[in-house]
């Protein structure tokens, strides 16, 4: 299992803590956000906050495990869920991806918020890890149904989940819309189920 999925927040008051913060940094930015404010956010003392959390810093890789982890659990819920290969596929780029960003990039101050993604490298890579390995575990349950032969084709599911994450990061820079997003991921996902398919 990825280490991004081991990070379950399970401590209500952390999790009280998280929430309050993301949405005082969605409202006045990072730089901007004191620990008082995010104290109010959670409904509780300074003192109390400090107990918790060293810094915003600390809490603002706390609600970036928090949110990458629930976004990792979302894809591989619906990836295990009913539906046709593209329709599970979409659904867990959707939950997992563009549904989780929008609200980022919605907030007046997501341009600073997503700036910081540089100081959160560990994370992320651990996010894109537990996404591949569900995505690479799908493609290949459905190259077995269909009884496809990856690699006589000269593919594998880690280079097929690799190609479409790279392709959904490359369409972010390009597409802002999150229907745009949907779209573009849908045209991935197709030519994904097109080498999935037999014959």
């Amino acid at each position: 299992m990825n280490q991004i999925e081991d990070i379950a927040t399970t401590d209500p008051k952390r999790v009280r803590i998280l929430d309050g913060a993301m949405k005082v940094f969605l409202a006045y930015g990072f730089s901007r956000t004191t620990m008082d404010d995010i104290a109010r956010a959670a409904d509780m003392s300074r003192p109390a906050l400090y107990l918790q959390f060293k810094n915003k810093t600390d809490i603002f890789r706390a609600i970036a495990m928090m949110v990458l982890s629930r976004s990792v659990a979302a894809a591989k819920m619906a990836l295990a869920g009913d539906g046709a290969f593209t329709e599970r596929m979409m659904r867990a780029i959707d939950e997992a991806f563009i549904s989780m960003m929008s609200a980022v990039v919605a907030s007046p101050h997501g341009a600073e918020l997503l700036d910081m993604k540089s100081s959160l490298g560990d994370l992320v890579g651990c996010w894109r890890g537990g996404l591949v390995e569900h995505i690479a575990a799908a493609i290949q349950r459905e190259a077995a149904r269909n009884g496809v032969d990856l690699a006589a084709r000269g593919l594998s599911t880690q280079l097929l989940a690799d190609m479409l994450l790279d392709g959904l990061e490359g369409m972010k820079a390009r597409i802002s819309d999150p229907e745009g997003q949907r779209q573009a991921a849908a045209a991935l996902i197709k030519v994904i189920d097109l080498a999935l398919k037999a014959g």
